[in-house]
């Protein structure tokens, strides 16, 4: 893990949920601390939807612990019994992310015996909710997501791996060892990226009233997510059945220049979207279109009663899919950067 925002604000909010309790002299304040460890959140509506189901968890976990410490007292066996029943209640309710925390107010109000009054159970129940508030007000206020400049910064990073990836994939010119990093590079980072697009996608669906966001630009994420989705298709096929394809050197030729032709498309429309081309720079996106048409017709014509050809066929199947996504993603690029210069 890597320092960043979200490692800042969880120290913030363990630091600002200890002051407070301080101030108000609640003691075992480190539950706070812990609360506020289990409610940050990599976004504000899922740091919302956190609190909202911890806050509600909690609350049914401090009445059954009030309950059993009244009538049962707070023997082992009776802690064990409370803790299982509020993970199958929260099961049924479908709140298993806050089954930890929920724990801790448990064990929080059954800990010390002989300590059943209310105002007791009421301090350790304020202390935990002090942790969770703590932790949603440093993660609305300080250093907001970038959702934007996070995802198209990890679209690049995907980008170039991915790039050097599919332009040596068939000319197979990286060693074994490097090549088998680089790939678990650009899978790791991959899955990052389609984690990072669902927090976006979601902020959109449900925080659109609060923080706004642009409709038209979230299209494009996606399509750019596709896309490289697409690419990573490619590498998989080409994997699977290309060097198992027995090809000639005019088949890797073609296939290579093939590859590198879109490879070259797919960094054009990027830094098409950053506004870095000259308007008069047009990719010849028609010529390399028709170019893969004409490749992929090629590949089907060969005859197909030859297991290899059937594998070269898969292969040339799936780099037209990238072709294709590519040109979804020109014509959404275009009408994006259009509609932002309003043209």
């Amino acid at each position: 893990m890597i320092f960043g925002p979200r490692v800042l604000k969880t120290g913030i909010s363990v630091t600002l949920a200890l002051f407070i309790c301080s101030l108000a002299n609640l003691e075992y304040s480190v539950f706070a601390g812990v609360a506020a460890i289990f409610t940050i959140q990599p976004s504000i509506y899922r740091t919302w939807k956190q609190v909202r189901e911890q806050i509600q968890a909690n609350t049914l976990g401090a009445m059954l612990a009030l309950f059993a410490l009244y009538f049962f007292g707070s023997s082992p066996l009776v802690i064990g019994v409370v803790v299982i029943s509020v993970i199958v209640i929260c099961l049924k309710l479908k709140m298993e992310a806050s089954i930890s925390l929920t724990l801790v107010t448990v064990l929080a109000i059954m800990s010390a015996p002989g300590q059943e009054d209310f105002l007791y159970v009421l301090n350790r129940f304020a202390v935990i909710m002090i942790g969770i508030a703590s932790a949603f007000i440093v993660n609305l206020l300080i250093l907001p997501p970038k959702y934007k400049e996070n995802f198209f910064s990890k679209v690049q990073t995907v980008f170039e791996t991915m790039s050097l990836l599919l332009r040596t994939a068939v000319s197979d010119e990286l060693t074994e060892s490097y090549y088998q990093e680089k790939r678990k590079e650009f899978r790791t980072d991959l899955q990052q990226l389609e984690d990072l697009y669902e927090l976006f996608d979601e902020e959109r669906e449900k925080m659109a009233k609060i923080n706004p966001l642009n409709v038209r630009e979230i299209v494009v994420f996606k399509q750019m997510l596709k896309t490289i989705q697409q690419a990573a298709d490619v590498l998989k096929v080409i994997e699977e059945h290309y060097f198992q394809s027995r090809t000639t050197m005019a088949e890797d030729q073609l296939f290579d220049d093939q590859i590198e032709q879109l490879t070259k498309w797919h960094e054009y429309l990027l830094l098409k979207y950053e506004g870095k081309i000259k308007l008069k720079d047009r990719f010849e996106d028609d010529r390399v279109t028709r170019g893969t048409r004409v490749f992929l017709i090629q590949m089907m014509e060969r005859d197909s009663e030859k297991i290899e050809n059937q594998r070269l066929n898969v292969v040339a199947s799936a780099v037209y899919e990238y072709a294709f996504q590519l040109q979804r993603l020109d014509q959404l690029v275009g009408s994006y950067v259009k509609k932002a210069e309003g043209v």
